[in-house]
């Protein structure tokens, strides 16, 4: 198995500690990397990414890399500590980069794991809006562990070490999980509106090229029948609600 980390932590603290401690329940390659060191500059709110496609980003050089890398793995574990009630502001630079995956999902094989830290509060909150981010990627199952460690030495290695064998024995599976309907409801905004009347350029050019316009959902997902019948009526309400 290869495994992408990407660690939001400008601080080598409880973070990288949990990161560390469910490394040692996975087997396969690591690439790890450290967004302080990437020196990324923020997200501008230029929406090239979005319009004209991801290589136009001014920062395509720094980010492409790092998308790169999550599409050569197979588990991805993205870290943050709690800043102000939500991650780092070197995540969320990162996920504004990768604001245009939102209209374009593609990891619909990826499967992840967060790990997130506090002092005080807000752990869960932060892990579910990490949780969040990655489904609207399109990633097929999000596993957390999330922390309050407040001043305390030692970490509670029991539930790290549950949660990321967890996440070890379903890659390893190689099982792919049925997309709940809130994924589906998601899926079929996008699809409608690449065929809407005046649609975004590197929208539709992306859902025609990969043909997940004709898709209820990503090929590789198998879904049942009442969640095919779900995804059709809402590709046929959505296709006529967004000219």
């Amino acid at each position: 198995m290869k495994y992408v980390i990407i660690n939001g932590s400008p601080r080598k603290k409880n973070t990288c500690k949990i990161i560390k401690q469910a490394k040692s329940n996975l087997d396969g390659e690591f690439e790890e990397i450290h967004l302080a060191k990437e020196k990324i500059p923020f997200c501008t709110g230029c929406l090239n990414c979005i319009m004209n496609g991801e290589k136009y980003c001014p920062h395509f050089d720094k980010i492409h890399p790092i998308i790169e890398k999550i599409r050569d793995s197979d588990g991805i574990i993205i870290g943050s500590p709690v800043y102000a009630m939500n991650v780092s502001g070197i995540i969320k630079n990162f996920f504004d980069h990768t604001a245009y995956l939102y209209h374009r999902p593609e990891f619909f094989t990826k499967k992840a794991l967060v790990v997130v830290s506090t002092a005080g509060a807000g752990h869960k909150k932060v892990a579910n809006y990490i949780d969040e981010t990655l489904r609207h990627w399109g990633v097929n199952k999000v596993y957390k562990i999330s922390m309050a460690c407040g001043g305390k030495e030692t970490l509670e290695v029991n539930e790290i070490n549950k949660v990321s064998q967890k996440f070890r024995d379903d890659l390893k599976s190689g099982k792919l999980h049925s997309p709940k309907l809130n994924d589906i409801v998601f899926y079929n905004v996008w699809r409608s509106m690449a065929l809407s009347k005046n649609p975004i350029k590197a929208d539709r050019e992306f859902w025609i090229k990969t043909d997940l316009i004709n898709q209820d959902f990503s090929p590789e997902v198998k879904m049942n029948l009442f969640k095919k019948a779900f995804s059709k009526a809402m590709f046929f309400i959505l296709k006529r609600a967004i000219k």
